[in-house]
This record gives structure tokens, C-alpha cells and sequence, in this order.
């Protein structure tokens, strides 16, 4: 009946469909090896070293990753004040030696300029004598001084002002 619609001889057909069941077989059979190693590679994975589990492991990871998150956060605080103190430390500073007294050598004298970032501070000016050796502090606020400054707190405090310019 299918020889006479398709005008096929039956052999034909038969050994057609012999060859895709062949084919079809062949497939199954790469498809099952392939899913072996797949499996393997799997429980592989799934077990661990020593029986440890995929599961607790990244438990674990996850665990250490919240604990970098809340270092991390907490290190971010703490650069914070540092950096707010900061301003109020001293960043800029000059020093300049000098001859007080043309008689003394040496430079032995000095004018010391210590500002913070707002180039607030002190200049420490020490002269050095035969008699003695005087220390004279003079505060600065935002680069001036209301006391008269002599020209070697001058250039300190200059010198000073332009450090990490």
C-alpha cells in the first residue's frame, strides 16, 4: 500500500528508517555519555575537599564578604575623622636659622612656623645670646599675626604658607 502512494519499494524505506534509528542511537548514546561526565563533574563540585560542601563553602564566603562589607565601612568612619582632625593639625612648617647677634655665630637662632591646613598656628622664635637663650611664641590666624613679626618670622611664615602648594 505505501509502495503503490509512494511509488518506494519497502526495502528502501525499511532500510531508511533503519538508518535514522541508527543515527537516532548513536545520539542517545553520546547524549548519556556526556551526562556521566556532567554528573561527575557535578557531585565532584557538590563535594568538596574532605566531604565538604559546595553549600557551606559559599555559606562561608558569603559570610566573609559581609564581614569585609562592615570593615570596609568601618575603615571609611575612621578615615573620615581622620581627615576631619586633620584639619586641625599642623601640615606646614618652616624653619629658618639665623645670627641674632652679629657677635654670636653659628646660627643658633630660630623662627619655627607651624600652621594647620587654614594656615592657623604658632611661630616659635628662639634667640639665642651670650646671656641666654629667649623664646618668644606669637600666634598666627589665617596667615597674619597681630603682633609685629620680625623678617625672619616673616619668611618662615611665608615659606610655610607655600609648603605642599
Amino acid at each position: 500500500m505505501i509502495e503503490q502512494l509512494l511509488g518506494i519499494d519497502s526495502d528502501y524505506i525499511i532500510i531508511a528508517l533503519a538508518a535514522i534509528l541508527l543515527v537516532l542511537l548513536i545520539l542517545v548514546i553520546v547524549n548519556m555519555v556526556q551526562m556521566g561526565r556532567l554528573k561527575n563533574r557535578y557531585e565532584k563540585m557538590m563535594s568538596g575537599k574532605d566531604g565538604k560542601s559546595l553549600e557551606d563553602n559559599l555559606i562561608f564566603r558569603l559570610e566573609q564578604i559581609d564581614e569585609l562589607i562592615e570593615a570596609n565601612a568601618a575603615n571609611e568612619r575612621n578615615i573620615d575623622t581622620i581627615f576631619r582632625k586633620m584639619k586641625f593639625d599642623f601640615q606646614k612648617y618652616s624653619l629658618v636659622k639665623y645670627d641674632a647677634f652679629e657677635e654670636m655665630g653659628g646660627k643658633l637662632s630660630f623662627s619655627l612656623a607651624m600652621l594647620n591646613e587654614k594656615n592657623d598656628g604658632y611661630i616659635i622664635n628662639a634667640v639665642h645670646s651670650r646671656e641666654g637663650c629667649y623664646t618668644y611664641v606669637k600666634e598666627i590666624i589665617d596667615g597674619n599675626s597681630i603682633i609685629a613679626l620680625a623678617e625672619e618670622e616673616e619668611q618662615a611664615l611665608k615659606q610655610a604658607m607655600e609648603y605642599n602648594k
